[in-house]
């Protein structure tokens, strides 16, 4: 039965976790199962860290009509935020790269968030910094957030998604699989995973460079790590490139029929390698976020001409995605290089 909602709260969480069975194929056996995290209220995992914090500061009177939360974001844990104090009533003041994607802003705007915009070129480091440079200017003006500290970021996970996926895979999960940017996602949903369920592997992505396209994920070794990260749950970190997290986003589009964002791309590519090297097993990934807010990015350009391998031809079951059609010839121009997976 669909869901009535009292109130946009009560809309985040529940999300479905759907089988990826065509991305699941000639990897030694193994079920592929993906959270679809955008089926929360704003659009993306964050609602679930966002709703946890913003409950913790109401309860103890940090945030109000005369206070206003303020955090350093790349874009969704902001949306989070603005929709929450649309709803509640409290104002949001958000610090951000400039870089963000327009749609990301135009989103911000629409809630009523108050924006402050950093260099993109120091990354979120400088809007963290800047977040924190202002709330201690103005302590009475701010409650400062601070996602990358907050402990109620990963306790959401450890009492709601961990336990959605326990109950949707009926407690067959052998593998989690989560990119690090906050790190909340990963340490709340992997600490309770491993005290209910023996031998699950928990693993962890991060992009292979710290200067990368994949919005939401941190290089940690090249900067300071989140307070709340605890590496000792992670029994394992994967790096992922940008170029073909891209590809597999448009797998996962062509293939799938899901349109995700860029993070989502790492996450599943991560997967495949790890399902290709252990075997039969349940694996579960989480997509953050819904590609809707990437369409400016030149990957969907209706131009750009793609023929990708989201992993090495050598390995078995990654095949290429397929041009897009053309009704008529077109110009030539330079094509791009192929990205090409490295070996698992």
């Amino acid at each position: 039965m669909p869901r009535v909602l009292d109130g946009l709260a009560a809309g985040i969480g529940g999300t479905p976790l759907v089988r990826l069975r065509r991305l699941e194929e000639g990897l030694g056996g193994g079920e592929l199962w993906a959270k679809l995290e955008w089926q929360n209220a704003s659009g993306s995992v964050k609602d679930r860290a966002a709703l946890s914090i913003v409950r913790a500061a109401l309860a103890a009177s940090r945030i109000g009509p005369e206070r206003r939360l303020l955090d350093a974001t790349s874009g969704n844990t902001g949306i989070s935020y603005a929709m929450l104090g649309a709803v509640l009533g409290f104002g949001v003041t958000l610090v951000l790269p400039a870089n963000a994607s327009i749609e990301r802003k135009k989103v911000l705007y629409a809630y009523g968030a108050e924006l402050v915009f950093t260099d993109a070129l120091e990354g979120m480091e400088r809007a963290i910094e800047t977040a924190r440079e202002m709330a201690a200017r103005e302590p009475g003006r701010y409650f400062h957030a601070d996602q990358y500290s907050n402990p109620a970021n990963w306790r959401a996970h450890f009492n709601g998604t961990a336990v959605e996926i326990l109950a949707q895979t009926h407690g067959r999960i052998t593998h989690f699989v989560a990119g690090l940017g906050t790190t909340g996602t990963f340490v709340g949903t992997a600490r309770r995973l491993r005290g209910e369920k023996a031998g699950v592997r928990c693993i962890g992505v991060i992009p292979d460079s710290p200067y990368h396209g994949l919005e939401g994920l941190k290089h940690l070794p090249s900067v300071h790590p989140p307070a709340i990260w605890d590496p000792q749950l992670a029994d394992e970190i994967v790096e992922v490139s940008t170029e073909v997290a891209q590809a597999m986003v448009l797998r996962l589009a062509r293939e799938e029929g899901i349109l995700a964002g860029m993070s989502a791309g790492a996450t599943v590519l991560a997967t495949r390698r790890i399902m290709r090297r252990d075997g039969p097993g349940v694996y579960v990934t989480v997509l953050p976020d819904s590609g809707l807010k990437y369409l400016s990015e030149p990957l969907f350009a209706l131009d750009h001409e793609l023929e990708v391998r989201a992993e090495s031809p050598e390995a078995p079951g990654c095949a290429a995605s397929q041009p897009t059609p053309r009704s008529a010839p077109q110009p030539t121009r330079p094509r791009r290089k192929r990205p090409r997976e490295e070996s698992p």
